[in-house]
């Protein structure tokens, strides 16, 4: 038990356990070295408070790819859908596979594009929303679907300014057209995707939410003249364009980092308020004493000025740890800040811990989270790496057993 919360154990790293150990066996042998811990309450209540925000008619996608931005897809996904999201987005055909696979019925919107008749037979079998961008993508979904006899929903992606995956808004019309008068797809949904929704500016935003519009309002014209069915699914805003705007709300918003528990910038913070839902934790496997002048791991960057008491931890950059910030963070144990000391290696850290004299070998590091008063969040370790928070989380590696705190 942690904090009065249960524990269920997710994705175990592919390890074989045995049927006969006990779950709190389970629970302690994959504590041994380091883990990820996910607070499956506090990633609902991210899910309600943004609701909260949005408009009874507007539908709350959950950004799942990428296993949940590191945090365990299957086992977000089902605590998401739970908590009021009506749609899950993956990037990648296997990951919504995988959701299907686990007997996940939400509506699954494929991100990613998709180009051979193999993938497109997979994402009708499985009942996937795949995304179009070109007239030669729409052409071979509808030549394969033809074949198979069977018709799909399907979403066209414009581009209004990302200059990644849409097809460009100056031909969107045409686009839909095709797409509309093509046999066997129903074209089920219309969105975009923002390029700077997390600056303080928002001049670019506006300018791709105009062509958006635009485009959008052409489609709408020739719908309406042409066909009785329902209007589709209109979204374009991310994370940072739910907080920042509700105009750009429209029938769907998809929720990426804020999921997650974080800021896609600190001036959307007053927006709503969210709790990280991941914790990186390791133990310590040994504690030594080096004297003054004596260097420590590869290349010698830290060479101790004083006898210092040292700690070394098992977890490292193989693990999700990023090298760079190798004597640059410090972490947290019994709710006390440690300095991390000398290069990060592939499976272990070492820590100065010279304030902590009768520190033990197994006791708990937290690196990200929180320890007694005080936590470690992904933005410290983006802001010191010059990076985002988003590579931070998607950063730790599936040799950390997931740990889902309830």
């Amino acid at each position: 038990m942690v904090s009065g919360k249960s524990i269920s154990i997710a994705n175990t790293t592919n390890q074989s356990l045995d049927s006969s150990l006990h779950n709190s066996e389970i629970e302690v042998g994959i504590r041994q070295r380091a883990w990820v811990e996910v607070d499956l309450e506090a990633l609902g209540e991210n899910v309600r408070q943004i609701k909260r925000l949005l408009s009874p008619q507007t539908h709350l996608m959950a950004v799942v790819k990428a296993d949940a931005y590191g945090h365990g897809a299957v086992s977000v996904a089902k605590t998401v859908c739970q908590a009021g999201a009506e749609w899950l987005a993956v990037a990648t055909l296997p990951e919504g596979i995988e959701l299907r696979e686990a007997g996940i019925k939400k509506p699954i919107l494929v991100l990613g594009a998709i180009h051979t008749a193999g993938e497109v037979q997979a994402i009708a079998h499985w009942q996937l929303q795949p995304t179009l961008c070109t007239p030669q993508q729409a052409l071979l979904f509808s030549e394969t679907l033809s074949s198979l006899n069977q018709s799909l929903g399907v979403q066209i992606k414009i581009d209004t300014g990302m200059s990644r995956l849409g097809t460009p808004w100056q031909q969107g019309l045409e686009f839909f057209q095709l797409v509309q008068r093509l046999p066997n797809l129903e074209l089920a949904g219309i969105y975009s995707h923002f390029a700077t929704a997390d600056s303080p500016d928002p001049t670019i935003m506006r300018q791709q939410h105009y062509r958006f519009e635009n485009v959008v309002n052409e489609i709408r014209d020739h719908w309406q003249s042409d066909t009785h069915l329902k209007f589709p699914v209109l979204h374009i805003a991310n994370s940072a364009a739910t907080l920042a705007d509700a105009n750009l709300h429209y029938d769907m918003v998809r929720i990426g980092l804020s999921l997650y528990g974080l800021y896609p910038a600190p001036h959307l913070e007053s927006a709503v308020t969210l709790k990280p839902a991941m914790q990186i934790k390791a133990r310590v496997t040994q504690v030594k004493t080096i004297e003054a002048g004596t260097g420590v791991s590869y290349g010698y960057q830290f060479i101790a000025k004083k006898q210092t008491r040292i700690a070394v931890v098992g977890i490292g950059y193989a693990d999700g740890i990023p090298r760079n910030l190798s004597n640059k963070i410090k972490v947290l144990i019994r709710g006390q800040w440690v300095t991390q000391i000398g290069t990060i290696t592939m499976d272990q850290i070492m820590l100065d811990v010279s304030d902590i004299p009768d520190l033990q070998v197994g006791e708990v590091v937290t690196l990200l989270g929180q320890d007694g008063d005080y936590s470690i969040s992904a933005d410290d370790w983006a802001n010191i790496l010059g990076t985002i928070s988003w590579e931070i989380l998607c950063g730790f590696k599936h040799r950390l057993p997931r740990v889902n705190i309830k």
